[in-house]
């Protein structure tokens, strides 16, 4: 997502003709947009995005026990 607002940016600042940018060559100006490709193809194949895909569905699951178990009053702490 940081490769692409980058990339917006440039864009923006190469059409506007705003120093330094102005005057980069365009493979520069673009090439933010090819790591953003690039993050997101290695993203997909390691199973980044899975992991972190089932790491907020656990968080949300364990917030939703925990609310239950405050409505039904089972979340008193047992002394050992």
């Amino acid at each position: 997502m940081y490769f692409l607002l980058i990339g917006l940016g440039f864009v923006a600042m190469w059409y506007l003709e705003i120093a330094p940018v102005a005057g980069w060559a365009w493979y520069v100006v673009f090439s933010p947009f090819l790591l953003a490709v690039l993050w997101w193809a290695w993203a997909d194949w390691s199973g980044y995005t899975k992991k972190k895909v089932i790491e907020a569905e656990n968080a949300r699951k364990k917030a939703r026990i925990e609310k239950s178990q405050a409505a039904m009053g089972l979340n008193v702490k047992k002394r050992r």
